[in-house]
C-alpha cells in the first residue's frame, strides 16, 4: 500500500536501513583505505616516548637500580623508579578488583615482564638503547607457579604489602597467598543430593592461561597542559569514563580537567578494560616534563606483561538418576590472579559471572565455591571475548554433562535434551541465583541436530570406530556439542559495579534542523560495528535513514558518562539506552506534529518514518518535516529543538544462548586434529544486522578454535614465560581455520526495548567445549573420560599413546 506522497511502506522501511538490515559497515571504507587513526598514529609536537625496564625473574628481591648510565645516554630525559613515584603516593594503583597494583616494582619484583623502571627519551629507539643501559640487581627468590600449591604451608610469601592483613577486598584471607573465598548456592542440599544419588561423576578440569592478544597492543599519549592544568590521555581504553575516574583518583587532578579519548582500536577483547603501568608513568611523565609522552608496548610485552585471561581449575561432582537426571552439581575452582588481583569483574562478583556454570539445565540444587590465590604470574583475569568467567563456567557444564553421558553410558545429546530448562519455565530462577530472561532450547537444539543429520554422524562415527579397530584407518572421528546459556548486559547497578561505579550505560541524541542525527554513547566500540548497528537501532525508532545519523564514541570531553564495552554490553545495556532516547525523541516529535497537524496527540500513529493522522494517512509529518519545524517554529508549551539523552540501568541481565557441533578427525599417528564441520546456531534475541552478526561469530569461533587447540601462556618452575611471543602463541590463520556454518533462532529478551541479548562473546563461550568435547569424544569409547586442553598436535599425541594406540 503506498502513502499519500506515492511510497509503499516497504520503500520507506528499506530506505531507513534499520532493525534486521544487511547494512555495510560505514566504518570499513576508512579502515579499508588505512585511513583509521590509532594510538601509535598520534604525533604531539614536543612528544617524548617512554620504555620500560622488565624483570627477567619471576620472584625476586631489588637489591640496587643504577641508572646513570642511561641518564647520560643522549636524549634521555627522564628514568623513572618506584622511589620516584613514592613521594607522589603513585607506587601503588588500585586495581578493578579492589587490589593495589604496583606500578613500578616495589622492593621485588613478582613475576617475568614486571615493570622496574620508565625510560623517556627523546626518540623511541633511544629509549629502547636506555633500557638496555639501566643496571638492576637481583636476588632470585623461590616461585610460586602452581595455583594448586599456592597456599601449602611452605609457599613462599608473595606480597610483603599484604603481610598481617587477614582481610582482603572480599573477605577474609586465610594464607598470606590466598585473596578471597567466594561462596553461592546450598552446600548442605548439594551434599546431601551427592550423597543419595544413583550415580555421580566426578572430574578435574583445568582451562589454560591464555591471553587475547589483540591486533593492536596497549598505549597511550599522555598530554599535560600546565597552563589550564588539564591533562589529555589519547589511548586503547574499552571503559574510557571509568579510566577518566581512576585517573582522577589517583593523580587529584579534577576529573573535569581530564579528558580522556580513545581513538580507534584495533581489538580489545577485554585487554584493554584495566589500567596498566604504562598509562601511570606516561601520565606522571608527561606532568614532570611539561610536554606529551607516548608509550606502546611491544607484542612480547603485550603478551608477557598485560592481563591475561582464564587459568581456572575446577574440580566438579554431578549427580543423576541411572536414567540421566541431574540432581545436583557441585564445583570448586582454584582461581590463578597472579601476581595482582587485577580482574575485571564487578565488585560483588570476584569470580565473574562463574555461578552460570548450572548453564541450560534445570538443576535443582547446586553449590559454588571459589579460591583466589597469588602466583608469580602477570595478574589479570579479563573477560577475553566473554563476559565475565562465562567461558570458564560454560566450559566447565558442557564438559560434565559430557562426563556424564560417559559414565551413564548415554548419548551426550539425550543427556542434554532430558535436562534442559523447559520453554515454559521462564523466566527461570538457576540454583545459583541468576533469573535467565528467555529461552527456546528444545527448538535450536532440534534445529541443530537436523541441521547436521546427528544420527547419520553417529553412524558414521561407529563405522569409524569399526574400521580403527580393524586397522582399516588411522584416523578417529569425534561428535563435540556444546549448547551454552550466556549471561551478558551488566548491568544493572543493583549488583553490577566496578570500583563503585555503576554499570549503567548511556547515549545522547542530537537532531538537526535538516534531519540528520549525531548519537554519542558511553560506549567504545575495538571493531564490533557501533557506528552501523546503533544507527540501525536510531533508524527504527526515530524514521530517520541509517546514513543521515552520525555515532560517536570515546571521548570523554563530548560523550555522556557511560561503562564502556566489554562483555558483549554494548547492545544489552547501550544499545537499549540508543533506543530509549530515540523513544524520547520520538514522543517531543509526536506533540511537534500534533500541533503541525492540528490534532490531539492521541490522534496521531507512528508509521515507519512519520506520524500520520488515524483513519487518515494521507495527512502526515515526516520525521524530517518534524525536525526542522523544531527549529523554527514557536510551538506553545515546547521548547526549541529536538535532542534527548538517555542513562539506561537494565532490570536484568540477558542471557543469549546457542547449540554448537563439531566434527573433528585425529590422526592418531601424528595427533594433528582435523575440523571437518562446524555447525553454530545462535539466538541473541533479536537480530540487528544478521551480517555482522554473522562476522561476529566467525571472529569468536576463530579465537575458540585457538584457545581449545593450541593457545597457552605457560610457565616454568622458575617463573620463565613460554608462549610470550607469536613465534609460540597460537593465532589461526586461514590455513587452520576451517569454514563455519551458522544459523539461528530468535528468542527475544522480554525486558529489553528492542528484544536484543547480544552475540559477540557467544561464540567463544560455546565454541571452545565444542572443540573440546569432539577430541574427547574421539577417544571416549576407549575409556577415555577427559583430556585437558590445549588439545595441540603433541597432546593429543600424548593421549593417543596413553591409550596404547601409539608407541
Amino acid at each position: 500500500m503506498s502513502a499519500a506522497d506515492g511510497t509503499s511502506v516497504q520503500e520507506r522501511t528499506d530506505k531507513l536501513e534499520g532493525l534486521g538490515c544487511k547494512r555495510k559497515r560505514v566504518e570499513d571504507a576508512r579502515f579499508t583505505q588505512g585511513k583509521g587513526k590509532y594510538v601509535d598514529d598520534m604525533k604531539l609536537p614536543g612528544m617524548v616516548f617512554g620504555d620500560f625496564v622488565r624483570s627477567p625473574y619471576g620472584h625476586a628481591r631489588i637489591k640496587k637500580i643504577d641508572k646513570s648510565k642511561a641518564l647520560a645516554l643522549p636524549g634521555v630525559k627522564a628514568v623513572l623508579t618506584a622511589d620516584d613515584l613514592k613521594p607522589l603516593n603513585l607506587h601503588y594503583m588500585p586495581t578493578l578488583a579492589g587490589d593495589v597494583q604496583a606500578v613500578l616494582a616495589v622492593d621485588k619484583v613478582l613475576f617475568q615482564g614486571q615493570e622496574v623502571a620508565f625510560v623517556v627519551a627523546t626518540d623511541r629507539y633511544i629509549a629502547a638503547d636506555a633500557v638496555e643501559l639501566i643496571e638492576v640487581e637481583y636476588e632470585d627468590l623461590p616461585c610460586v607457579i602452581d595455583p594448586l600449591k599456592a597456599m601449602d604451608k611452605d609457599a613462599p610469601v608473595l606480597r610483603h604489602d599484604l603481610e598481617g592483613k587477614t582481610e582482603g577486598a572480599h573477605g577474609a584471607r586465610r594464607h598470606h597467598n590466598h585473596i578471597f573465598t567466594w561462596e553461592v548456592g546450598d552446600a548442605a542440599a548439594t551434599d546431601k543430593a551427592l550423597g543419595s544419588a544413583e550415580v555421580v561423576a566426578k572430574e578435574f578440569l583445568s582451562y589454560q592461561r591464555v591471553h587475547p592478544c589483540p591486533l593492536e597492543t596497549c598505549g597511550c599519549v599522555a598530554s599535560m597542559d600546565k597552563i589550564n592544568s588539564h591533562l589529555t590521555v589519547w589511548g586503547t581504553f574499552q571503559a574510557p569514563h571509568a579510566v577518566r575516574t581512576v585517573a582522577s583518583l589517583i593523580s587529584g587532578i579534577p576529573e573535569h580537567k581530564i579528558r580522556i579519548v580513545s581513538p580507534d582500536i584495533g581489538g580489545g577483547f577485554g585487554n584493554k578494560v584495566g589500567v596498566y603501568p604504562g598509562y601511570i608513568c606516561s601520565i606522571v611523565a608527561s606532568i614532570v616534563l611539561g610536554v606529551p609522552v607516548k608509550w606502546i608496548e611491544d607484542r612480547i610485552e603485550n603478551l608477557t606483561a598485560t592481563a591475561f585471561a582464564r587459568d581456572y581449575h575446577m574440580t566438579g561432582e554431578i549427580a543423576a538418576t541411572k536414567d540421566g537426571r541431574i540432581t545436583a552439581l557441585k564445583c570448586h575452582v582454584v582461581a590463578d590472579h597472579g601476581a595482582f588481583d587485577a580482574c575485571a569483574d564487578p565488585t560483588k562478583f570476584p569470580a565473574g559471572f562463574f555461578n552460570i556454570c548450572t548453564g541450560s539445565y534445570d538443576i535443582p540444587t547446586a553449590f559454588l565455591s571459589v579460591d583466589g590465590v597469588y602466583t608469580n604470574k602477570a595478574p589479570g583475569g579479563v573477560a577475553y571475548r566473554c563476559s565475565f568467567r562465562v567461558t570458564e563456567a560454560s566450559y566447565f557444564i558442557e564438559r560434565m554433562i559430557d562426563v556424564l553421558a560417559r559414565k551413564l553410558n548415554m548419548d551426550p545429546a539425550e543427556v542434554r535434551r532430558k535436562n534442559f530448562i523447559r520453554k515454559e519455565q521462564f523466566p527461570y530462577k538457576s540454583a545459583l541465583g541468576w533469573e535467565y530472561d528467555s529461552g527456546d532450547y528444545d527448538t535450536a537444539f532440534d534445529k541443530a541436530l537436523a541441521a547436521v543429520d546427528y544420527k547419520g554422524l553417529r553412524a558414521e562415527q561407529k563405522k569409524n570406530r569399526e574400521d580403527f579397530a580393524a586397522g582399516k584407518t588411522r584416523s578417529l572421528m569425534g561428535i563435540g556439542i556444546a549448547f551454552f546459556t550466556e549471561i551478558v548486559g551488566a548491568g544493572p547497578v543493583k549488583n553490577c559495579d566496578i570500583l563503585g561505579l555503576g554499570m549503567f550505560d548511556s547515549c545522547e541524541i542530537r537532531i538537526h534542523p535538516t534531519g540528520s542525527a549525531i548519537a554519542r554513547l558511553g560506549t567504545i566500540s575495538q571493531g564490533q560495528g557501533h557506528a552501523t548497528t546503533f544507527a540501525q537501532i536510531l533508524a527504527t525508532e526515530i524514521g530517520l535513514p541509517a546514513s543521515m545519523i552520525t555515532v560517536e564514541e570515546g571521548d570523554t570531553d563530548t560523550a555522556p558518562y557511560g561503562l564502556g564495552t566489554y562483555g558483549s554490553r554494548s547492545t544489552p545495556v547501550a544499545g537499549a539506552a540508543t533506543a530509549m532516547a530515540g523513544r524520547k525523541i520520538r514522543a517531543k516529535a509526536q506533540m511537534i506534529a500534533a500541533y503541525l497537524l492540528e490534532v490531539h496527540d492521541s490522534d496521531l500513529e507512528w508509521d515507519v518514518d512519520r506520524f500520520q493522522v488515524k483513519g487518515a494517512p494521507d495527512r502526515f509529518k515526516t520525521m524530517q518535516e518534524i525536525a526542522f519545524a523544531a527549529y523554527n517554529k514557536a510551538i506553545p508549551g515546547i521548547e526549541p529543538g529536538l535532542e534527548a539523552v538517555s542513562y539506561y540501568d537494565p532490570p536484568n541481565m540477558t542471557y543469549p544462548f546457542g547449540a554448537y557441533i563439531c566434527v573433528a578427525d585425529i590422526d592418531v599417528d601424528t595427533g594433528v586434529t582435523a575440523i571437518r564441520r562446524f555447525y553454530a546456531l545462535d539466538d541473541c534475541g533479536t537480530r540487528i544486522n544478521p551480517m555482522i552478526i554473522e562476522g561476529q561469530v566467525h571472529g569468536g569461533l576463530t579465537e575458540a578454535l585457538a584457545i581449545a587447540m593450541g593457545q597457552e601462556i605457560a610457565y616454568d618452575e622458575n617463573g620463565n614465560v613460554s608462549g610470550g611471543s607469536l613465534l609460540d602463541f597460537f593465532l589461526p590463520t586461514a590455513v587452520e581455520t576451517p569454514a563455519w556454518e551458522t544459523d539461528f533462532t530468535v528468542t527475544p529478551s522480554p525486558h529489553h526495548p528492542i528484544g536484543a541479548k547480544g552475540v559477540g562473546e557467544s561464540p567463544n563461550v560455546g565454541g571452545v567445549s565444542a572443540f573440546s568435547n569432539a577430541v574427547c569424544d574421539a577417544f571416549a569409547h576407549l575409556g577415555l573420560t577427559h583430556t585437558q586442553m590445549p588439545h595441540d598436535h603433541w597432546r593429543v599425541w600424548k593421549t593417543a599413546q596413553k591409550l596404547g594406540l601409539v608407541e
